[in-house]
């Protein structure tokens, strides 16, 4: 039995490898073997030749210096918390929450037999985001250092360790993380909550990780005492790869006793979680009036209420909403900063700097697309649009007016920063506003045009119209190439206008490719809404 829960569990893990969601069919023999050998690129050849750079730097001048553990704690510590990273979020859905749960429960096999089905899958993904670390940093080590026995178990013992560390650990933060989800009503902004400080934590981490580094390299014979003498425990775990039999051995028993820890508190509250219902609460009914609203007003509301329903929609579609006003307050605080280095670069071109900074506002508008899968999301409900009693323009104008609000406050507020940081002149300000704002209207215009042309309205998985439909590729790279073309004409031609007449040019030509994009969405976009 544990070895056909084992097949279906992998399955699961790998499903999208072999099965189509969009086309909701297997895929075929080459676009499986696509799909893999694109992952092994990304994982092997980028991220894990990423750490091997990164292991061949730290190993040389750690290990000559007698800090061999340092070098170990340091690659294992970052190996630890990729593969919470990567295997956290896989816990909470996979192993409590997996919605084959009541299924699986239902039928004569023991729960012990599907607990452990579930942990090795949570133990494979996390073994596979820690091994891109960890492994190239144990094999930089052999090849740095001399070969010995010691060494080579110590490497190995270390492997074991840190994957069964990070089981522990993401099944302790998968149960946080599931008991918090059955007791709140709205998951769907816990869940982008979430996401926002993962990714946050991860980029504040990514830029100061190689400052720190080098600082330790610089002062070892500081630093390395201080830790080995106040953090003792990180000293033990770093001479795990150095094959000493005693952090060896005083390691293994504390990940063991975290493992079977974890396992007593998995046993005692997998039941519950497995079949909780989610947190409910008794409403009483009160009569009340409902407040009467026009129809775009009511059709605006539902749009937005699909929009929040959705984490992965959110997420996907809206991130420039948030990344928009940081980069406002960015401009707030490092503006002049800025401002005095773009000028020394490119200070000798008039306007340059203006054009460089409403490239990179209008380059901020591409994380905003959600027109551009607001069609296929409604799914196999579109008749639901199409049988109301309102116009089919109210319907696309109710989804274009959503990116739109999502989008032009923060745009106007990010770019009245820029304004204050550039002190420009009043056409440049003029310019300097109205560019980015036609071009989010152009987008928005643009996405619900190409949505509409191919819409995607049998999809199993709603990722697929969010992030693998191929006119939301079009959009934001389409975006990015036009912002390119915007800085790169300006600083490579140097045309003769100046910063004003060229950003007013641009929003010239910009504003009369979204009035022919409103056009057809007017006639021809309405009339083949109805005929989806």
């Amino acid at each position: 039995m544990i070895k056909t829960l084992l097949k279906k569990q992998f399955t699961e893990i790998f499903r999208n490898y072999f099965y189509d969601s969009k086309k909701n069919k297997a895929r075929s023999k080459a676009g499986t073997i696509a799909y893999i050998v694109l992952f092994v690129v990304i994982m092997v050849g980028m991220l894990g030749g990423m750490f091997t750079a990164m292991s061949v730097s730290l190993c040389a001048p750690l290990c000559a210096a007698g800090a061999g553990w340092l070098y170990f704690a340091i690659t294992g510590v970052i190996a630890i918390l990729l593969g919470i990273f990567g295997s956290v979020f896989s816990t909470y859905t996979g192993l409590y929450l997996a919605k084959d749960n009541d299924l699986l429960l239902s039928l004569p096999i023991p729960v012990k037999d599907i607990m452990f089905s579930r942990l090795l899958g949570v133990y494979l993904m996390g073994m596979m985001y820690s091994a891109v670390v960890i492994v190239p940093a144990v094999i930089v080590y052999l090849v740095t250092v001399p070969f010995s026995v010691r060494a080579l178990v110590g490497c190995l013992v270390l492997l074991v360790l840190i994957s069964v560390f990070i089981l522990t650990l993401s099944c302790l933060l998968g149960w946080v993380v599931a008991k918090l989800s059955v007791k709140l009503k709205n998951k769907s902004f816990v869940t982008v909550l979430i996401s926002l400080v993962f990714i946050g934590l991860y980029y504040f981490c990514y830029f100061k990780a190689m400052n720190i580094i080098r600082d330790l390299i610089a002062n070892i014979a500081v630093y390395g005492p201080a830790i080995r003498e106040k953090a003792y425990g990180i000293y033990l775990f770093g001479s795990v790869g150095e094959g000493k039999v005693l952090a060896i051995a005083v390691c293994t028993a504390a990940v063991a006793l975290l493992f079977a820890l974890m396992w007593i508190l998995l046993g005692r509250s997998f039941l519950a979680l497995a079949t909780a219902t989610g947190a409910s609460e008794k409403v009483k009914y009160v009569a009340r009036r409902e407040k009467q609203r026009s129809a775009a007003s009511a059709l605006l509301s539902k749009e937005f209420g699909r929009f929040t329903a959705s984490a992965n929609y959110m997420l996907n579609c809206a991130l420039g909403t948030l990344l928009l006003p940081i980069l406002g307050v960015v401009l707030l605080v490092k503006g002049p900063f800025l401002v005095d280095m773009l000028n020394s670069v490119f200070g000798a071109q008039s306007g340059a700097v203006t054009v460089l900074v409403c490239t990179a506002l209008c380059m901020a508008c591409s994380m905003n697309d959600t027109t551009a899968a607001s069609v296929s999301l409604e799914g196999k409900n579109i008749w639901i649009p199409q049988s109301l009693p309102v116009e089919p323009w109210q319907v696309l104008r109710a989804k274009l007016r959503v990116q739109l609000l999502l989008t032009m406050p923060a745009l106007l507020f990010a770019t009245l920063c820029a304004a204050w940081a550039l002190k420009p002149t009043v056409p440049e300000l003029l310019a300097l506003i109205l560019l980015p704002q036609v071009l989010a209207l152009f987008m928005a215009l643009l996405g619900l045009t190409l949505d509409l042309r191919r819409a995607n309205l049998g999809w199993t998985n709603e990722l697929a119209p969010i992030k693998q439909s191929f006119h939301v590729l079009i959009v934001i790279f389409g975006t990015w190439i036009y912002c390119v073309a915007l800085a790169g004409i300006y600083l490579v031609l140097a045309p003769p206008l100046g910063a004003a007449a060229y950003l007013g040019l641009f929003a010239l030509v910009t504003a009369l490719a979204a009035l022919g994009l409103y056009l057809w969405l007017r006639k021809k976009g309405a009339a083949r809404f109805m005929e989806l």
